[in-house]
């Protein structure tokens, strides 16, 4: 199983997963131009992928969504509320590309079984993906301000999470932001901090050299250095040697990855 996240951050999001059988977008929050930039970078056509996955509505993962889906004739998955949401931003889809799965129920699309589970943003119903390939496990959670022990015990056990890391609290507090912009992102409904995500981390990793991957980090709230230095210090203080035990990544506002192999 081959993982890269192309892009994430407040910018665009768009992350690729691939088996032997099945290539998979989540989100294309990108112009449709830049998305097939972003697949070429990794030698990938975009008219071999097998379907878009949609996590919520904001236009920074949909925006190249339906362009993809009606010049290559991709399937669009995601739930009813959020086909209700992003329809007018994506225009008008193929009635055999549109896709609607129920929140916590498991889909599967050719080899690959999914699991959408609920997450807390200010969307219609945001979901996370969990995907499972074999004995592999790929969990992805961003955009959410809060992880309950739903969250946490669905991606237990994961080779690979991308969990979002998107500001340190102080330099939002103390930043440039207006105070109802501050509010919305440290709500539950808003956005993970560094600090959160580490301790959510150390709650369910096992040390078993799994991969994380930081995502969404904030352009204005966060840099990479901080984000990666605050999670390595929350998971070392619980006890991960996290030069050992797993690797610890970063995602890009960007630029892409390196492909990870699973």
């Amino acid at each position: 199983m081959k993982f890269c996240s192309l892009s994430s951050g407040s910018s665009g999001n768009c992350q690729y997963i691939e088996t032997n059988n099945t290539r998979l977008l989540v989100d294309g929050g990108f112009s449709g131009k830049r998305i097939e930039e972003l697949l070429s970078s990794i030698e990938v056509e975009p008219n071999t992928l097998d379907g878009i996955l949609v996590t919520h509505e904001h236009i920074d993962h949909v925006r190249g969504v339906g362009v993809l889906s009606r010049r290559y004739d991709l399937p669009i998955y995601a739930n009813c509320n959020t086909w209700l949401g992003m329809e007018k931003s994506i225009g008008k889809i193929k009635e055999n590309n549109i896709k609607s799965f129920v929140t916590e129920e498991h889909l599967d699309i050719k080899d690959i079984t999914i699991l959408p589970i609920n997450i807390f943003h200010d969307a219609l119903e945001p979901v996370g993906y969990i995907f499972f390939y074999k004995k592999i496990k790929i969990s992805i959670i961003t955009d959410t301000g809060w992880v309950n022990d739903n969250i946490k015990n669905h991606i237990k056990g994961s080779d690979l999470y991308l969990m979002e890391s998107n500001h340190d609290v102080n330099m939002l507090k103390n930043g440039t932001y207006p105070w109802p912009l501050k509010q919305r992102i440290l709500s539950e409904s808003g956005h993970l901090s560094n600090d959160y995500a580490g301790n959510v981390l150390g709650e369910v990793i096992s040390g078993n050299r799994e991969t994380i991957l930081l995502g969404h980090l904030s352009k204005d709230n966060n840099t990479p250095d901080l984000a990666h230095r605050t999670v390595k210090e929350i998971l070392v203080n619980k006890g991960i040697n996290v030069d050992k035990d797993i690797k610890l990544d970063l995602t890009y506002r960007d630029r892409i990855t390196k492909v990870y192999n699973l």
